[in-house]
């Protein structure tokens, strides 16, 4: 598995990444660079520039004002949703899932990746862009960053068919046990309209994962965009102890690939809106 020359989603990807990373190290209201100031340090043309970010803007992380530039967002209120003592089991979707695979490449993790990764910027990842589709229709584009060293035979037949997490435990020794997601609503680019077969600016839905092995180690991060009009969540609390592991096959989960996940653990749902897997 050798890194290709980036492509478009890429360069999107790693223009997003580098933003981000400046907005994390900045507080709100403070500007950052103009456009054609990151167009040159970054190497890119202005139309990939804005495509980045104009995701960042309707995820409510940037604010452009006319005339005067771009500039850090307020902070977003977090609302907890149910007390960390009280479990949500998350129902499965229905449907058939499968994949179409976008970009497969290995490259350097960067600083924001590395952090979540625990790894050196310097340290080798798998990047993957995917498009799922359930029943054949577009639903979600996925941006997969998982260690490179964990999966050095990885190959484009398991991202497209299987269970990924299934793949990672059977061909590669990597038993994933925990996974801490975070969903906020948003809208779709052009680009991703064009992808998921929908207007420009439709709503969706951010998903961002980290997702660590049995020993606490992370091995994958994601963030995924769900269509809105297509795509919806259903929670059903559980107040007690005395709820039971189901025993079946749970099968797909929001933001998680089908199949399942850590030998069929339950997936329940912390404070602030987290996703993680019961251990």
């Amino acid at each position: 598995m050798k890194a290709d020359e980036p492509g478009a989603v890429l360069k999107r990807e790693r223009v997003r990444d580098f933003i981000l990373d400046l907005v994390e190290s900045l507080r709100p209201g403070d500007a950052i660079p103009s456009e054609r100031s990151l167009c040159a340090r970054l190497d890119v043309s202005r139309p990939t520039l804005r495509a980045a970010v104009d995701e960042l803007v309707a995820a409510g992380l940037l604010v452009r004002e006319h005339g005067r530039g771009m500039f850090v967002a307020p902070e977003k209120i977090t609302q907890e949703l149910v007390s960390g003592h009280q479990a949500m089991t998350v129902p499965q979707a229905s449907g058939t899932w499968s994949s179409r695979l976008l970009e497969f490449t290995t490259i350097p993790a960067g600083a924001r990746v590395g952090r979540k990764l625990r790894l050196s910027p310097a340290a080798e990842i798998v990047y993957v862009a995917r498009l799922r589709l359930v029943d054949g229709a577009p639903m979600a584009i996925e941006h997969l960053h998982i260690r490179a060293d964990l999966v050095p035979t990885l190959s484009a037949e398991e991202l497209e068919t299987g269970d990924l997490y299934e793949h990672l435990r059977e061909q590669h020794g990597v038993h994933v046990q925990e996974a801490v997601q975070a969903i906020e609503p948003t809208v779709v680019t052009r680009a991703e309209a064009e992808l998921l077969d929908v207007p420009e600016l439709s709503p969706a839905l951010l998903f961002e994962r980290l997702t660590s092995d049995t020993t606490g180690r992370p091995v994958e991060y994601v963030h995924s965009l769900y269509r809105g009009d297509r795509y919806r969540i259903v929670s059903r609390l559980t107040l007690g102890p005395s709820a039971t592991v189901p025993t079946a096959r749970l099968g797909h989960h929001p933001g998680i690939p089908p199949g399942d996940f850590a030998h069929r653990d339950t997936i329940t749902s912390s404070t602030h809106g987290d996703i993680q897997s019961a251990p």
